[in-house]
């Protein structure tokens, strides 16, 4: 690998140049030099304002490219496998966005080609990497012995769900894997895996409450991590105001600890020392502690260990919920 990381990016929506994006130009050694997109006007658009020198209209020129010697990939989860593989076969690493596919046997199939060509498949889990969500880890002893673990998430519908002449891609099974459910969890799911080990059993009930399109809209969960943890969770994406939640809470034999995953609320700690609560401040783009490990690893001056390996079991577990496998 070169000393420069030079990242082609293949999906140029909102999301990549608000969030994602900068981080890439932050890092040291570290650059963005072509961009790939559908529509030949913003992908060009997106290049100008990003001052971003490439642009195509076609992945494998993309990939073909020989100054791009990493790969970005910002599409929804359905085509995450598809521009994978064409990066690995063509010796270009990958840094795929969450969830790594729009499901387990797709993450199968980028793990089998990754083994195959010896060519590394990242995928942007970047909590797990944010100051936010190691203090909570840092807490972990401070509750002793850990016996259950409960995710609550609920939110009213936004805008876009009641246009249904023009439904966003997230809650398009076909495209996203499944709703909102397979677009936020993900996160959740695989933070507690990276504290709690693999979740080796799973069960769930989906159904569609609000009837604003077909994907599922409310699911309730349980599920048993290797370590023998029990946890549950439920999920509402059509609730009213009032229900708004976004916490996980961790009960010990020594107290608790309750933290969002999207708001960063104060952590709370409750143990035998009496209640705290903790402010923790992230960095303005949260991918880039992320992104900074896997140019050091691509530079064989670090290890990352955020890849599709690790990221699968969460694909697992949600298929398992939905009951996409049995």
């Amino acid at each position: 690998m070169n000393k420069i990381i030079k990242w082609g990016f293949i999906g140029c929506g909102e999301a990549t140049e608000k969030k994602s994006g900068p981080a890439f130009n932050c890092v040291k050694e570290s650059t963005v030099v072509a961009v790939m997109g559908r529509d030949k006007e913003k992908t060009k658009a997106y290049a100008r304002r990003n001052r971003i020198s490439k642009w195509y209209t076609d992945a494998q020129e993309l990939i073909d490219d020989p100054e791009v010697n990493a790969v970005y990939i910002a599409t929804p989860p359905s085509s995450h496998a598809t521009f994978a593989i064409m990066a690995m076969k063509a010796g270009k690493p990958v840094y795929v966005e969450k969830p790594l596919a729009a499901n387990y046997e797709d993450c199968a199939r980028i793990n089998r080609i990754s083994q195959e060509t010896g060519v590394p498949c990242f995928v942007a889990y970047y909590r797990r990497y944010l100051p936010y969500f190691n203090k909570v880890r840092e807490l972990l002893p401070r509750i002793g012995k850990i016996l259950n673990v409960q995710i609550r998430f609920a939110v009213p519908p936004r805008d876009l769900d009641f246009n249904r002449s023009n439904l966003p891609w997230r809650v398009i099974p076909d495209i996203a894997g499944g709703g909102y459910f397979y677009d936020l969890a993900p996160h959740q799911l695989d933070l507690l895996q990276e504290m709690f080990g693999c979740i080796l059993e799973a069960e769930g009930y989906s159904t569609n409450r609000g009837g604003l399109y077909k994907a599922e809209d409310t699911v309730s969960a349980c599920f048993k991590f290797e370590t023998g943890i029990p946890g549950s969770g439920s999920w509402c994406f059509v609730a009213h105001e009032s229900a708004r939640e976004d916490h996980i809470e961790i009960f010990g034999s020594n107290g608790s600890i309750k933290f969002s995953v999207f708001t960063f609320e104060p952590i709370q700690l409750h143990s035998s020392e009496g209640y705290e609560e903790f402010q923790v401040t992230n960095p303005m783009y949260v991918q880039l502690p992320l992104i900074k490990n896997i140019v050091e690893h691509l530079q064989q001056r670090g290890v990352c260990t955020c890849d599709s390996i690790s990221a699968t079991p969460t694909n697992w577990v949600m298929d398992k919920i939905l009951g996409k496998i049995i």
